[in-house]
């Protein structure tokens, strides 16, 4: 059942990971990685790899590039992995065992988030990565982007993957320059009290409401590195609304 299912990666200066997440997938039947502007040693580490399929392509959104990435597949069933994640041996033999033969339907990955090493506990996330493309895609969302479908399609595996979020202290300050880019891009906030609202409530929902208080130490930087994120997006967003001309409070 694996060479009846592409893996699809889109990736950019992943060398961190990207050796981890091919040797989980080392026996699907093809791998398509779509590298886009990449400068470190992620093609080299991928080209070792006898089932990845290589291709080069321009970002232009998380989900407008997933999109692009899946009509690279010779499988219509796409299993769409980021960069910095890994499939489990169970996971693995629970994708093997599947019945795909109901194009409509939607598999929905269970995802553990480890965070400098350490697996955040409470904090399995549910996201929809498998799909056929002749059915569903990812929707235009440039970042937080979703595999569009109807919500009777949806199926949810048993066994998680790792999702290998941050490795190294700069890499949360590398990915909060880069996602907050593409988050600010063309969009404006002209409320300054947003900009501190939403990293408040950012470090709350983290800390607090997703019991992030019980993973030590861990989740505190977690709670902050979110609350970060939210503030630069919207700190972005209100810098705009000010160079575009509007009255600012």
């Amino acid at each position: 059942m694996l060479n009846n299912i592409s893996i699809v990666i889109i990736a950019k200066n992943a060398d961190l990971t990207i050796e981890k997440t091919l040797k989980s997938v080392k026996e699907f039947g093809e791998v398509v990685v779509y590298l886009n502007n990449s400068t470190d040693n992620t093609e080299s580490i991928a080209s070792k790899f006898d089932n990845v399929k290589l291709v080069k392509g321009e970002f232009i959104g998380f989900g407008p590039t997933k999109n692009v990435a899946a009509t690279h597949a010779s499988n219509d069933w796409i299993l769409s992995l980021d960069s910095d994640e890994v499939i489990t041996k169970e996971l693995r033999d629970e994708l093997d065992a599947l019945d795909i033969s109901d194009s409509s339907k939607v598999y929905a990955l269970k995802m553990d988030d480890y965070f400098l090493g350490h697996r955040l506990k409470f904090r399995t996330e549910k996201k929809v990565r498998m799909y056929n493309r002749t059915a569903h895609k990812f929707d235009s969302l440039k970042v937080h982007e979703n595999v569009e479908y109807s919500s009777g399609d949806k199926i949810t595996l048993q066994h998680p993957f790792k999702h290998l979020h941050i490795n190294t202290v700069n890499q949360t300050l590398e990915k909060t320059i880069r996602y907050t880019d593409i988050a600010a891009k063309g969009k404006k906030t002209c409320f300054f009290a947003i900009v501190i609202a939403k990293p408040l409530f950012a470090f709350f929902q983290a800390y607090i409401l997703r019991l992030g208080f019980l993973n030590g130490w861990v989740g505190f930087a977690v709670a902050i590195s979110n609350a970060n994120d939210r503030y630069y997006k919207y700190l972005k967003r209100y810098v705009n609304c000010s160079n575009q001309g509007e009255m600012l409070p």
